[in-house]
């Protein structure tokens, strides 16, 4: 293995890794959460790497498009703009180094089973949307169904209250 072919997976976890620290370390919401986005799309990155492209781009969707999105909507509405706190609050970098020594505890007992690879075929986005179609048709009508209760019933409420 050569350094130029571990250079890409190098560069995105030096960058995943900064984001979540500074997203776990920075006193200013605001930027915690704009940090937390750079470790979404590291993360995203990382399947892009890895060849798993829908995984990837549903990151970017669902974790960038989306949660990061509301998470910078609620600061913005629910928190009045505060000065520099007294000091840095390491509890979130406490509690991010016992989820590692978890993580390497675990894979460190994880044995890999030895002979030949499976055979996968691979996963395909044209193979992902004929399983949804066929196999998984009526979990992801009602998947809509419930969605579109979800959002009726917001609009609903959103106008309950101008009135």
């Amino acid at each position: 293995m050569s350094l130029l072919s571990i250079l890409p997976f190098v560069v995105i976890a030096v960058i995943t890794l900064a984001g979540a620290l500074a997203a776990a370390t920075l006193p200013n919401l605001m930027h915690a959460a704009l940090s937390l986005v750079l470790s979404f799309l590291g993360v995203a990155a990382f399947f892009i790497l890895l060849g798993a492209e829908f995984v990837g781009l549903v990151q970017v969707i669902v974790y960038v498009g989306a949660v990061a999105v509301l998470i910078v909507f609620t600061i913005l509405l629910t928190r009045p703009a505060v000065g520099p706190g007294k000091g840095r609050n390491w509890s979130g970098v406490l509690v991010a180094m016992a989820v590692l020594a978890g993580l390497l505890w675990a894979l460190a007992r994880t044995t890999l089973p030895a002979g030949q690879p499976i055979a996968i075929a691979p996963l395909t986005v044209l193979r992902i949307g004929q399983t949804l179609m066929t196999e998984y048709i009526w979990p992801l009508q009602a998947v809509g169904v419930v969605l579109t209760a979800a959002l009726v019933g917001a609009v609903v409420l959103a106008m309950e209250e101008k009135r």
